[in-house]
């Protein structure tokens, strides 16, 4: 074997670990794919030979491209960050594939990639790659052009705001599905007041849909949330799947046979905390949502 097929078979080795970082840092599956993509590109043009420890050189390659890629989003950003929706994984319980659960690793629910959107794109890196990753500060430095004490900086500040934002689930699935359940049978039955019940005073429901007027918003507390609920209830003529979006009971909506939105639910405390929609018609479309086939 010489040495361009072995680094070909040790990059598609590390590839479903590569695209778990890329997705990380990105909150999107198809730009993950491109910047695994990109990092081959540049693997494939420059000399292992002298790579030590492999993963973590082909690791901070990944990091670089998305980090590039991130700066190059924040300056064309249109959409407000705050009705932005990273793209959902989606599964039936228990048939997750082995792919779908190296991205999910370490329970990366929806909502703290929403959070991860708010940081800026050092911020992000440095998080993405210490936290999640366990890289060393000194590693991950030379990435973001800073020393390893501004790094850890970085780092921590990012860490504060996912612990600010406060939005991790119950840990038993399926509790978690009886207060997601109880919030749709409401919802269908026009109940206002059960609707109420189960959600957090100070919920957040985020609808992301893209360009399409009159899809996105962002709604906070309980009475505007479930009146949101009643009222897209009564408007769209959708049936509601069960399904589990990034590990968290969620529901994809159809319409007319073909997928309109993917919803997440973060419950904690027994109430629904926040609610995450992707209505965007482009990006579900480009989804893989075969699980939904009978």
């Amino acid at each position: 074997m010489n040495q361009q097929d072995w680094l070909v078979r040790q990059f598609e080795k590390e590839r479903p670990h590569l695209r778990a970082v890329a997705y990380r840092m990105l909150g999107s599956l198809s730009e993950s794919d491109d910047a695994v993509q990109e990092a081959w590109l540049r693997v494939s043009r420059a000399d292992a030979t002298e790579v030590d420890n492999l993963r973590a050189w082909l690791t901070t390659i990944v990091a670089r491209v998305a980090l590039n890629m991130l700066r190059a989003r924040s300056t064309r950003r249109e959409q407000p960050l705050e009705t932005r929706v990273p793209d959902p994984i989606v599964a039936l319980a228990d048939q997750a594939s082995p792919e779908d659960e190296t991205l999910l690793a370490d329970s990366v629910g929806l909502a703290l990639l929403v959070v991860l959107e708010t940081l800026s794109p050092a911020e992000r890196l440095a998080f993405v790659l210490h936290d999640m990753f366990a890289v060393p500060f000194d590693e991950i430095a030379p990435i973001v052009e800073r020393s390893p004490e501004a790094t850890r900086q970085l780092a921590s500040r990012a860490r504060r705001r996912v612990r600010g934002a406060g939005r991790n689930p119950d840990p038993d699935v399926a509790a978690q599905w009886e207060v997601v359940d109880a919030f749709l049978a409401a919802a269908r039955e026009g109940d206002f007041d059960a609707l109420v019940a189960v959600l957090d005073p100070d919920v957040v429901l985020r609808a992301d849909g893209g360009g399409v007027p009159g899809l996105s918003r962002h709604v906070h507390g309980a009475r505007a949330v479930a009146g949101q609920a009643l009222y897209w209830t009564k408007q769209v003529d959708v049936v509601m799947r069960r399904t589990l979006v990034n590990g968290a009971p969620g529901v994809v909506s159809v319409q007319d046979g073909k997928p309109f939105s993917v919803g997440a639910f973060t419950v904690r405390d027994g109430k629904i905390v926040e609610i995450d929609f992707l209505a965007d018609p482009e990006r579900i479309a480009r989804l893989d949502l075969n699980v939904l086939e009978d």
